[in-house]
C-alpha cells in the first residue's frame, strides 16, 4: 500500500484511512474490533474518529466511537498506529457547556478539555493528528492556533488539520500561523468523491501550492457510489434511509444533497464504466480518489468487514487515462450532481 506524507510533518500514513464513524452504532464493538483487526492485516496504520462519533451524533453515544478504538488499542504497539481526532467545534452545543448563543466554540478552554477527553478515552498519552471538526470563523484564529500549538509542544498532539473548511479558512490560519510563530496546519478533511469534485478547484490549488494534504471522507458519497439507493431503495440500516424517513429537517436536507435524480443517475453511469473494468463502483471511486496528487490519504467507512473488502480492492487500482477521461465525460453530462442546498463551495 502507498504511504505518503501528512501537509510538511514527518508523518507518513498509508493512503488508505480507516474511518470510524459507524462504530458503536451500526456497528457494534465486536464487529469494529473485526474491522479494525482487518484495516491492520491489510496494511492500514492510520485511524480517524472524532470526539462526536458515532453520527448521526447524539447525548447518549458521544464519545462511544473513541472508547471502542482505545480499547481495541489496547496490547497493540502504539507507535505502530497513526491516530487522528478530532475537536467538534461550534454547532453542538449540548454536549459542551454552551459558550456563545448556544455553541461549543473553537476555544482555549473547549480544545484543551476536549483533548484531554479524547485521550482518556482513547487511552493514549498523545494524538498523531488532532483536527477541529468544524471551523469557528467567528474565534480569534490566534486563540485556536494557539492552543493547538501549546498541546504540540506539551507532546499531546504531534500535528494539527481541520475539517469542513473553506479555502479562506485554510489560507487565513496558514496566514496566521506564519505571522505569529504558531503551529502550522497541515491537513484539511473534507467531502470529496465522484458526486462533489468541487475539492478539484480552489481547495487543491491551495493544498499544492501551501504543503496542505487533503484527506477525502465520503469518497463513497456516503453509500451512494456502491448503488445501494438506486431505483429509489432504501435499504435497511443505512444511513440515508434513516435520514430520509425518520431524520429531522437537517438530516433530510443533508440526505437529500446524497441521493437525488442527479447522483444517481452519476452513479448509474458509473456502474457500466465499472463494469467494463471488471471491478466494483466502490474500488472505482477510491481508486480514482487516491490518485489525486493533493491527496494524501483516502477516508473509507464500514459497518462490516465484507464492505471493508470492497474498498480495499482499491489498494493496488491505477486508473488509466482512457478511463480518468471516461469519468471526465460523466462529470461533465452531470456536472455538481450534488445539490446546490447546504453544499459548502470549496
Amino acid at each position: 500500500m502507498k504511504r505518503n506524507r501528512l501537509g510538511r510533518t514527518g508523518i507518513v500514513v498509508t493512503d488508505i484511512c480507516m474511518g470510524t464513524m459507524t462504530f458503536g452504532l451500526q456497528a457494534d464493538e465486536k464487529t469494529s474490533f473485526a474491522i479494525l483487526d482487518r484495516a491492520l492485516d491489510a496494511g492500514i496504520d492510520f485511524l480517524d474518529t472524532a470526539e462526536m462519533y458515532p453520527v448521526p451524533p447524539s447525548a447518549e453515544l458521544f464519545g462511544i466511537t473513541e472508547q471502542i478504538v482505545g480499547r481495541w488499542l489496547r496490547g497493540r504497539n502504539r507507535g505502530e498506529i497513526i491516530l487522528a481526532t478530532k475537536v467538534t467545534g461550534p454547532g453542538h452545543g449540548w454536549f459542551r457547556p454552551p459558550i456563545r448563543g448556544g455553541f461549543t466554540a473553537l476555544d482555549r478552554r473547549q480544545i484543551f478539555r476536549a483533548c484531554e477527553d479524547s485521550l482518556r478515552r482513547l487511552q493514549t498519552d498523545y494524538i498523531d493528528l488532532y483536527q477541529t471538526h468544524w471551523p469557528d470563523h467567528g474565534m480569534d484564529p490566534c486563540e485556536t492556533l494557539s492552543a493547538l500549538t501549546d498541546l504540540q509542544h506539551q507532546g499531546k498532539i504531534r500535528a494539527w488539520g481541520s475539517s469542513n473548511e473553506t479555502c479562506w479558512g485554510v489560507m487565513k490560519n496558514l496566514w496566521e500561523a506564519e505571522k505569529h510563530g504558531l503551529a502550522r496546519m497541515a491537513t484539511v478533511q473534507n467531502n470529496f468523491s465522484l458526486i462533489n469534485r468541487r475539492c478539484e478547484s480552489e481547495l487543491a490549488q491551495v493544498c499544492r501550492k501551501e504543503g496542505v494534504s487533503l484527506l477525502p471522507y465520503s469518497p463513497l458519497g456516503g453509500g451512494v457510489l456502491t448503488g445501494k439507493y438506486n431505483g429509489g431503495a432504501r435499504p435497511p440500516g443505512a444511513r440515508f434511509t434513516a435520514y430520509l424517513e425518520t431524520g429531522g429537517p437537517r438530516q433530510q436536507r443533508m440526505a437529500a444533497r446524497f441521493v437525488n435524480d442527479r447522483t444517481l443517475e452519476t452513479t448509474a453511469r458509473l456502474q457500466t464504466l465499472a463494469a467494463d473494468l471488471g471491478v466494483s463502483v466502490t474500488a472505482l471511486a477510491l481508486a480514482w480518489s487516491r490518485q489525486h496528487d493533493f491527496v494524501a490519504s483516502t477516508i473509507v467507512g464500514a459497518t462490516t468487514v465484507a464492505q471493508l473488502e470492497e474498498s480495499l480492492q482499491a489498494a493496488d487500482l491505477i486508473l488509466d487515462a482512457e478511463t480518468l477521461a471516461r469519468i471526465d465525460e460523466i462529470d461533465a453530462a452531470i456536472p455538481n450532481p450534488m445539490t446546490e442546498d447546504g453544499l459548502r463551495r470549496l
